[in-house]
């Protein structure tokens, strides 16, 4: 008999066709996030969860007596209950290795636009102000040859950091952990505290999973270590940055600008966010490419399937089940 597994978003249908072949599969039909009281209902007779962007909470997890396997469509599961699985015995998996490059491209795309002010001239030119040629017409700030400092050096930060070295920037990194000679000196990047990082950079940008240790690892403490001229740049988790005193550094021009693709309340927006004209503000769309949204799907579905099978996933990120 076919296990029995839950999508809680609807997944491309080369993606679904491998899960069906498989597994009985029930989907939630709509691409939003699922209430946690329906979640629970839907899955009670679920072996396996493949979700995308819901919370799978201790509640979820008690109502779903048979549940085997948890597979994340993303690479943070700050949305997951680790320690209830942990105490089940429930693997979960997540798609490090399928969007790390795409959402590199994002960071790197939000960094160019905040410091050229892409969108405030797009702006501009749509609303019928553009007159003439100005010598003094919206001047932005040079990327090249400058500065940046990446909080984070994993699977997207070292791809921020081959982006940067093309602009022939200086590579800072700070992290919890030093990685290998060899990958410094071919990304030219140099390892350094959180503190010297900030005050020594003109782009600063997050990738780090959201933990307790991180959670507003940018603050107005922190904030307050920056350049006036520095551009902040969050692809990574929105509660990362105090959202409060970002808006506060950025109203008052303490830093220069943000570019910013997720947020501290999702999908709520700081409305003083949207009022300024030196953040550029995007939906959470780091990953969103149509060739990379297959590949995570795919992946996800993957891991589901080999967890379901009794075999030890790819993507394992709570491997202490196991011990």
């Amino acid at each position: 008999m076919k296990p029995k597994v839950f999508v809680t978003r609807p997944l491309p249908t080369p993606a679904l066709e491998v899960l069906s072949s498989v597994c009985n599969v029930r989907s939630h039909q709509e691409d939003t996030s699922m209430p946690t009281s329906q979640l629970a209902e839907d899955c009670r007779e679920a072996e396996g969860i493949l979700v995308n962007s819901t919370r799978v909470s201790e509640e979820v997890l008690l109502a779903a007596p048979r549940l085997r396997a948890i597979s994340n469509c993303g690479i943070g599961y700050d949305n997951i209950d680790v320690a209830v699985c942990n105490r089940r015995r429930i693997p979960i998996t997540n798609t490090a290795g399928s969007l790390e490059e795409t959402t590199a491209d994002m960071a790197f795309t939000l960094l160019l636009a905040t410091a050229r002010r892409a969108i405030e001239a797009d702006r501009y030119v749509r609303e019928g102000r553009w007159e003439r040629w100005q010598f003094g017409l919206m001047h932005g700030l040079d990327v090249h040859h400058k500065t940046l400092g990446l909080i984070g050096f994993g699977g997207i930060g070292q791809p921020m950091a081959r982006r940067g070295r093309g602009f022939s920037m200086r590579i800072l990194y700070y992290a919890r952990h030093r990685t290998a000679d060899s990958v410094e000196r071919e990304l030219g990047a140099e390892y350094t505290d959180l503190e010297s990082l900030l005050r020594q950079s003109d782009f600063t940008s997050l990738h780090v999973p959201l933990t307790p240790d991180t959670r507003h690892i940018i603050n107005g403490k922190t904030i307050n270590l920056m350049k006036n001229t520095a551009v902040l740049v969050n692809t990574a988790r929105g509660p990362v940055v105090d959202e409060e005193a970002l808006v506060d550094a950025l109203s008052s021009r303490k830093i220069a600008g943000a570019g910013l693709d997720v947020f501290e309340r999702e999908p709520h927006v700081h409305a003083d966010l949207a009022r300024l004209d030196n953040v550029v503000l995007a939906p959470h769309i780091g990953s969103a490419t149509g060739e990379t949204r297959l590949r995570m799907a795919t992946l996800a579905v993957r891991n589901l399937i080999a967890m379901l099978a009794g075999e030890r996933p790819r993507n394992l990120v709570n491997p202490e089940i196991y011990s």
